[in-house]
């Protein structure tokens, strides 16, 4: 970017930002949300819920299958493990 141009879109530099933060946002809870790691984790404490009685059966069922439906889609979109959650530029 040149000098002339870098002075023109100054004015748009806070914008930029708020985007480029958006974007790492994003990143990140896309990673909460399908990486296996963070998925099998959640997994063990509800199974450790349940043995300490604290969470029924049929509701852990439920959450360990939205959980593995999560993880499923992420393998069926073909987002590498440890990607950024989004499927590969073609």
């Amino acid at each position: 970017m040149g000098l002339f141009t870098g002075l023109l879109t100054l004015p748009l530099a806070p914008v930029r930002s708020v985007a480029w933060l958006a974007e790492r946002i994003l990143e990140q809870a896309e990673h909460q949300l399908y990486d296996p790691a963070v998925i099998r984790r959640k997994i063990a404490e509800i199974e450790a819920e349940v043995r300490a009685g604290r969470l029924p059966e049929d509701e852990a069922a439920a959450l360990e299958n939205e959980l593995l439906a999560r993880m499923m889609s992420r393998q069926r979109s073909g987002i590498p493990e440890g990607g950024n959650g989004r499927p590969p530029e073609r």
